[in-house]
């Protein structure tokens, strides 16, 4: 007799938090390993946002704070929407929570139902597929591949659904891909949600800062769909502020509610330090900060820096990445091979490899739907970059 609930059996661990646990063991062992699987930035959070948090503690804001987050902060995140986005929201439908992973979650949790199905393309970040299990909706994969950027066609969208359909969730910029969808590619998507009007859109906007191509566009820019788009985002990449556990949602006023009565049973609202440090952030203008700027162009020239590097390797097919700090090559021409001990069937098996053999800690493109890829993260430095594809390089090179 299992103990435990049939839920936590169909869910699946984090392959992301399951590679950085592995590489962590082997450090702990006494190896050299060089970290390329986590997705979070190598930069410390701004010494502007940590005062916030510090004034926050000496005027005691050290009490339960409202479900759906202080007011002010709430009116912040419409100002950035309206600065950054030109888009008009009013603080009842925002909903700040324990980073960004509980928003989707609560929304996910708040629109489908049992048999719903959502439709999410693939590549996709890890917990879309799990979180729509915790739902009990049936997910609806798109695949993409690198010879198109990893970006869903229209014409692929309007044959994934059916009259099922309940949601689509995507990312841009995209986590595990990079890519960023421009305004002309959105407007395409538009079009086809526009003759589907029982269709609800996720729209993962996390990345939004960390964006190479310039200005960010969200498809709640559309005013046809504007009420039917859930924007999730937050404070973690741009302002390089992970372990302050801060996001938010922001949606048609009901759907904010429903958000607001599921957290109210699970968690209740964010860290309320986390909350006075969030609206510094917040109410920065992403063309006036230095910091910002200093981070985006760190990580524009690592990419540079990395994929000439990898395009130095055999079998890697690479995409140029516009946004985040991953880059997802296609490395099929690996499947088959072996050292002679070891072979390589997937890419969980390649990451697996390059792990003990190059001590170089990767993510399996399973994990993220795409199994002819892996992803590596560009979040370091760049002599951990040139060192960890040196061993790449070495290392595949014994594989025959």
């Amino acid at each position: 007799m299992n103990i435990l609930s049939e839920r936590i059996y169909r869910l699946a661990e984090s392959e992301t938090l399951a590679m950085t646990r592995r590489s962590r063991e082997l450090k702990e062992q006494g190896f050299d390993v060089i970290n390329l699987s986590i997705g979070q930035p190598d930069f410390n959070t701004p010494d502007y946002i940590k005062q916030a948090a510090r004034e926050a503690l000496d005027q005691n804001f050290t009490f339960y704070p409202p479900v759906n987050g202080y007011l002010d902060l709430r009116k912040a995140i419409c100002q950035k929407l309206k600065r950054d986005n030109n888009l008009d929201y009013t603080p009842d439908q925002v909903v700040v929570s324990t980073g960004a992973k509980q928003a989707l979650a609560n929304t996910m949790l708040s629109l489908v139902n049992p048999g719903d199905e959502v439709i999410v393309p693939a590549p996709y970040w890890v917990s879309y597929r799990e979180i729509v299990k915790l739902a009990e909706g049936t997910s609806v994969v798109i695949k993409t591949g690198v010879e198109t950027d990893f970006k869903v066609t229209p014409d692929q969208l309007e044959k994934a659904i059916s009259p099922k359909t309940k949601v689509f969730i995507f990312s841009s910029p995209c986590n595990p891909t990079g890519s960023v969808y421009s305004r002309e590619e959105l407007s395409a998507l538009a079009a086809v949600f526009q003759a589907h009007p029982g269709i609800f859109i996720i729209s993962d906007e996390i990345y939004e800062l960390i964006n190479f191509k310039g200005s960010h566009e969200s498809i709640a820019q559309f005013p046809e769909l504007k009420d039917r788009v859930i924007i999730i985002n937050g404070v973690s990449k741009g302002f390089a502020m992970t372990g302050w556990r801060l996001g938010y949602c922001v949606a048609a006023p009901e759907i904010a509610k429903a958000c607001d009565k599921i957290q109210g049973q699970f968690t209740s609202g964010a860290s309320s330090i986390s909350q006075r440090a969030a609206i510094a952030a917040i109410i920065t203008n992403p063309a006036e900060s230095e910091e910002l700027k200093n981070m985006i162009e760190t990580f524009r020239n690592r990419r540079d820096l990395f994929l000439k590097l990898l395009d130095e390797i055999p079998g890697f097919r690479t995409n140029v990445p516009d946004g985040a700090f991953y880059i997802f090559p296609d490395v099929t021409w690996y499947y088959g091979k072996s050292n002679g001990s070891v072979k390589i069937n997937n890419g969980t098996d390649l990451c697996n490899y390059l792990l003990d053999h190059a001590h170089v800690a990767l993510v399996s493109g399973e994990a993220f739907g795409n199994p002819d890829c892996i992803r590596l993260s560009y979040a370091t430095s760049n002599k951990e970059l040139t060192e960890a594809a040196r061993r790449i390089k070495e290392s595949l090179a014994l594989l025959h």
